[in-house]
């Protein structure tokens, strides 16, 4: 008999992610706050490295590989790691979370174990596709062994033995990561709209802007990352949010803001827009890059992996999808409001940046709280209706 919380991916994935969002945060405003960042830090890579790569290699990856790990079984009809083999891979994240912490000493083991999550999370999805040749899921699978490959660049670097800013690299995660969630939105969103919402409606996705923001996407993210040209990328990060606002033009309805299960993932949507927006902006006016940076990953990624647990971990666990806990809907407007901190108050309050930071910083850990009060349970425990997963 396999307990509950290693029947499927979701499940202790979701929960760790949960968990760690916290500690991570709440670490970093100690760090963030001591006026000699990371003069006593325990991190084994400098402190805003560390925060921006667990954010994403940690936190963000972990919320991926519980959704893969389930969805793809849903796609294929074949399974993926569950019981030992799960705890396995829910293991070697966890070490390297821990390691991290472990001062500099620790960072080669570190990388080694947290390398090994990576490869075994690329078999645990691709070993079903690969056998049931759905093609389709090709994008995803290159997304994840990109996120991979990055996530060794980062260690190479850290350690001195690549000529690259471990920051950079993180920036390129972040930037997957938007692309990953974009591509899902596309597949996913429009249908949750349509049997989510309580009233008749048809949603549809617009064929060229999607295609145009593929196109689109890898040319930003080339002269982004690897071309010294910040006009080029202003000009691509608006033609980017005039496609995707099209897009997601198509699919509103004001029913959606009814239910916060859709509304949080629209707001993801609509933060990866205004991302793109800042983007745009910052190549041609005197505006903080890093401002669109975390418009995608705090506002982007962080509001659609909350959401997106919220909705797969009960509708995976027999449980109306309609009626989520209460303390969803308030989890998703404290992060919201955390984003809200991040990225616009300091637009509007120049003199108040280190106070922005520091309540985005709060909100985040207290949404992530909420959640992990409210699923905990439902993560833990078997399916209220006997069923396996």
């Amino acid at each position: 008999m396999i307990t509950p919380v290693l029947r499927l991916g979701f499940r202790p994935f979701f929960l760790s992610a949960g968990v760690f969002a916290v500690i991570a945060m709440t670490l970093w405003i100690f760090l963030w706050q001591d006026g000699r960042l990371g003069a006593w830090a325990p991190t084994a890579v400098d402190p805003i490295a560390w925060h921006a790569h667990e954010m994403v290699f940690g936190y963000a990856l972990a919320v991926v590989a519980g959704f893969l790990l389930t969805a793809v079984r849903n796609w294929t009809g074949r399974p993926t790691p569950t019981g030992g083999a799960l705890a396995a891979l829910v293991g070697s994240w966890a070490l390297a979370r821990v390691l991290l912490l472990a001062g500099p000493g620790a960072l080669p083991v570190a990388a080694l174990v947290d390398l090994a999550f990576n490869v075994g999370l690329f078999i645990g999805v691709a070993r079903p596709i690969v056998a049931v040749r759905q093609m389709r899921q090709a994008g995803i699978l290159t997304k994840l062994l990109l996120l991979g490959l990055a996530n060794a660049l980062f260690y190479l670097a850290a350690a001195g033995w690549l000529a690259l800013s471990p920051l950079l690299i993180v920036h390129a995660a972040v930037f997957l990561l938007v692309a990953l969630i974009l591509t899902l939105a596309g597949r996913v969103l429009p249908g949750f709209i349509e049997r989510g919402v309580r009233v008749p409606v048809k949603v549809r996705d617009p064929v060229w802007p999607r295609r145009a923001s593929l196109v689109l996407f890898v040319a930003f993210f080339v002269s982004e990352l690897f071309l010294d040209a910040p006009r080029v990328s202003a000009l691509l990060a608006a033609a980017l949010a005039v496609v995707i606002g099209l897009r997601l033009a198509a699919w509103h309805t004001r029913a959606l803001w009814r239910e916060p299960l859709l509304w949080g993932l629209f707001a993801a949507l609509l933060a990866i827009w205004a991302g793109f927006v800042l983007y745009a902006f910052a190549g041609w006016f005197t505006l903080p890059r890093t401002l669109a940076l975390h418009a995608f990953a705090a506002g982007g990624i962080g509001l659609a992996t909350l959401a997106m647990m919220s909705r797969v971990a009960l509708g995976h666990t027999g449980r109306d999808i309609r009626r989520p806990p209460a303390l969803v809907a308030v989890s998703l407007v404290v992060l919201t409001a955390g984003v809200l901190a991040r990225v616009v108050l300091p637009l509007v309050w120049t003199g108040g940046y280190a106070h922005a930071v520091l309540a985005a910083q709060t909100l985040w850990a207290l949404a992530f709280s909420l959640f992990v009060a409210a699923y905990a349970p439902i993560l833990l425990t078997a399916r209220p209706d006997g069923g396996d997963g």
